[in-house]
């Protein structure tokens, strides 16, 4: 990091938590990785990653090592746990300890550097420049930037989605559920004693409830924030997108609360028809994980059965929204304030060109390429994202796995990306309504029945208003 400048800002970090997650010199603009330098320092740069787990810092390190032997530049890694990111954060800016590149950041945390005035955002849009910014999911960089600043570099993303069964839609003659029609139709048609037409949560205590809500009320046009910046939770769009939800899981799903464990596992039993869970879910369908395989009846004898028949939809559009979107996160890359601002940007492009593919297979069910190729090969990233294997120790890869169809949707996915607030300015109101959870009270009482969908819109309104207000 640099160490020579006069003064450092010292600034108070806003809690922001949002789902975590889940670098370059002058190269001509090929998408190539950068070669060595004999020009350039090669001192060390200090990188932070708030994904700490052991397995994937020791393949994140070997990454590093091959940016090395490419470069010369050495990286020295820090795991910083998310849970402590802005406090570590707050306290190095007053110190002068930055580091050069922070890895695995969230779109909020993204927001809550910039506004703190910690990123270089001439060096994140020399390196989107210098890669080509049209081998970008035009959507990823959208939600990077802000007033025309590149805040950082977007590296993958995640994305919420609708599962559903390939096999009980086409012997139904049902198609892919994409609308608010589609959903109700399909689960109306398989919803029986034995099968829940659709699960999601609805438990009033967990953030994984406003993120599947998050997921249907947008595409309704029901949004957290208006342009103006004004709350609009309460609008008739977030009105009919809770009452939509409640009638849904009320009809067609099954009895009482519903959380993330729940829900996965009606699925994986065979026992629901559709399911609102995130691109996590990928390898464990796979039957990578011991403690959540899937157990329907045809999976003894096939257990890929269930990957084999599952259809997956990103977007989805509401009778009052003017396009698909749906709930995701992208994560990215950004070099910071007080950075080496030249190594530091080859460590960031090497991370998308040369070690782009190795970066992705660490975790490629979380990690989906918004880069799909170079100018010189377009599809090349995307190519590599879905030969990768399935997990660790396995030898199926997802294209071997999962249809064409399901990878196609998955990679277009940030196309219709939106987060609430995001865009607007208001990441620091986003992430505080993730932690106090007024979204997600406002789904559990209403699907408890213990609310109308406009009173809940409105006491949530409420509340984010009040919550909005203190961080002014």
């Amino acid at each position: 990091m640099n160490r020579t400048r006069g003064q450092v800002r010292a600034a108070v970090l806003a809690v922001v938590s949002l789902a975590a997650a889940f670098l370059v010199s002058c190269t001509p603009g090929n998408g190539q990785p950068p070669g060595p330098a004999p020009d350039i320092d090669h001192h060390n740069i200090t990188v932070w990653t708030t994904e700490t787990l052991p397995d994937r810092m020791a393949k994140l390190r070997a990454v590093i090592e091959d940016f090395t032997a490419a470069t010369g530049v050495k990286a020295d890694l820090v795991g910083v746990p998310s849970h402590r990111f802005n406090q570590v954060m707050a306290s190095s800016a007053a110190s002068g300890d930055l580091p050069d590149v922070m890895a695995s950041l969230s779109l909020g945390q993204v927001r809550t550097m910039a506004a703190s005035g910690h990123i270089n955002s001439a060096a994140n849009a020399a390196i989107v420049q210098s890669l080509g910014e049209q081998t970008w999911a035009a959507r990823a960089l959208e939600l990077t930037r802000h007033n025309g600043q590149q805040l950082a570099v977007p590296g993958s993303a995640w994305h919420q989605l609708v599962y559903y069964r390939k096999d009980l839609f086409a012997k139904a003659g049902l198609k892919a559920p994409r609308t608010y029609a589609d959903l109700v139709a399909a689960a109306r048609t398989l919803d029986s004693p034995a099968l829940a037409g659709i699960v999601a949560a609805n438990k009033t205590g967990q953030a994984f409830t406003q993120q599947s809500f998050e997921h249907v009320a947008q595409g309704n046009g029901c949004e957290m924030v208006d342009a103006k910046g004004g709350i609009s939770f309460d609008s008739p769009q977030c009105v009919a997108a809770l009452r939509f939800y409640r009638d849904l899981l009320k009809n067609y799903s099954v009895p009482g609360i519903q959380d993330i464990d729940s829900v996965r596992s009606a699925y994986f039993a065979g026992k629901a028809a559709m399911a609102i869970w995130p691109t996590n879910m990928l390898d464990e369908l796979a039957g990578t994980r011991t403690d959540a395989r899937p157990g329907c009846a045809e999976c003894i004898k096939d257990p890929l059965f269930l990957a084999r028949n599952t259809g997956v939809v990103a977007g989805l559009q509401g009778p009052d929204g003017e396009r698909p979107a749906h709930f995701g996160e992208v994560v990215s890359w950004t070099v910071t304030a007080d950075s080496d601002a030249e190594p530091a940007r080859r460590f960031v492009e090497y991370f998308l060109t040369g070690g782009y593919a190795d970066w992705l297979a660490i975790a490629p069910e979380e990690r989906i390429p918004v880069r799909s190729g170079s100018t010189a090969n377009p599809a090349e990233y995307a190519e590599a994202w879905m030969s990768t294997q399935v997990a660790a120790g396995r030898t199926e890869r997802l294209g071997s796995v999962y249809a064409r169809d399901v990878l196609s949707t998955l990679l277009q996915g940030a196309n219709d990306l939106e987060r609430w607030g995001i865009v607007e300015g208001h990441g620091e109101l986003a992430g505080a309504a993730m932690t106090e959870l007024p979204i997600a009270r406002a789904v559990g009482d209403v699907a408890a029945g213990r609310a109308e969908p406009q009173a809940a819109a409105t006491k949530a309104a409420a509340s984010l208003r009040s919550m909005l207000k203190s961080m002014k």
